[in-house]
């Protein structure tokens, strides 16, 4: 399976912040944006990574990701002229994806919990359909809302709705077959001039194809398209952190931890980083002595 994140936009809701820089480089406590969903790709097994943005971000994110290969990836990027949805994606990628299934990440949405990483890597063995995320929020109306029957089966997914039927909305994380690449080709962009991820459900969904996986409340699911959501992030992420003495979406030590790169190459990573999250890496090769 190959992974895509999409880290692309204008970030308008966030200026004048990111007039000058790209959401997805803002820090969010003591890491970059983008480490999140990186390591969620990371978690889910996923090495083979496509990082979506514009042609203004696109060296940025070279100049802090590099091509992968010490973290034990191989990293590319390709460039959205334009904002045209989240399931241009598909389209953009459809070289990269070749014959294989994709998950594909908003490049701001942040997930955490127990077993995660089991959770992820069984999303990721699919090979017919799509896999999505369903967590519960307390303002539905400003996301895809799923609708369940009375057996919790799956009958409708809307957009944005003015009279959700559930509480229940789709989080920014995707798991298709190869078959997604023509399902996105055949939309048709929506009101907002966009090819609609929600669409592209819909179409999985009419052919009993989809499956959505609920998030409880044993996990957290963030979005930070906000100035209060990156505040809120940045604090959860320091609160556990600091609590735990563990780190969220360290991508050095789950490449560690996953056999993708060995201790020689952790501590070399971590003696180029003078912080507290170099020191913490450290802690992370002694402890495996």
């Amino acid at each position: 399976m190959k992974g895509i994140i999409l880290a692309g936009g204008k970030a308008t809701r966030l200026y004048p912040v990111t007039k000058g820089i790209c959401k997805q480089l803002l820090p969010v406590y003591d890491k970059p944006m983008v480490y999140y969903p990186l390591s969620v790709l990371m978690l889910a097994g996923i090495k083979e990574i496509l990082l979506i943005s514009t042609a203004v971000d696109i060296p940025r994110f070279k100049q802090l990701l590099g091509n992968g290969k010490d973290l034990g990836l191989k990293l590319s990027f390709a460039v959205q002229k334009e904002p045209k949805g989240i399931a241009e994606s598909f389209l953009i990628a459809e070289k990269f994806i070749g014959k294989d299934s994709v998950a594909l990440i908003l490049g701001d949405n942040i997930f955490y919990g127990h077993n995660m990483g089991e959770f992820l890597k069984n999303a990721s063995t699919l090979t017919e359909g799509g896999v999505i995320f369903g967590y519960y929020v307390k303002d539905p109306q400003r996301y895809g809302v799923i609708e369940f029957d009375k057996c919790c089966n799956v009958i409708s997914i809307e957009e944005k709705p003015k009279n959700p039927k559930s509480n229940f909305v789709v989080c920014g994380l995707y798991f298709y077959d190869n078959q997604v690449i023509k399902i996105a080709r055949g939309l048709k962009p929506s009101k907002r001039g966009e090819l609609e991820i929600t669409d592209v459900n819909k179409v999985y969904l009419k052919k009993n194809k989809l499956k959505v996986n609920l998030l409880g409340r044993g996990y957290a699911w963030l979005d930070t398209g906000t100035h209060d959501a990156l505040i809120d992030a940045s604090i959860f992420i320091k609160t556990v952190e600091e609590r735990q003495g563990l780190k969220i979406g360290c991508i050095e030590e789950i490449a560690y931890r996953s056999g993708y790169i060995n201790k020689k190459q952790l501590e070399k990573l971590a003696k180029g980083i003078n912080t507290d999250y170099g020191e913490y890496l450290k802690r992370v090769c002694l402890d495996e002595k």
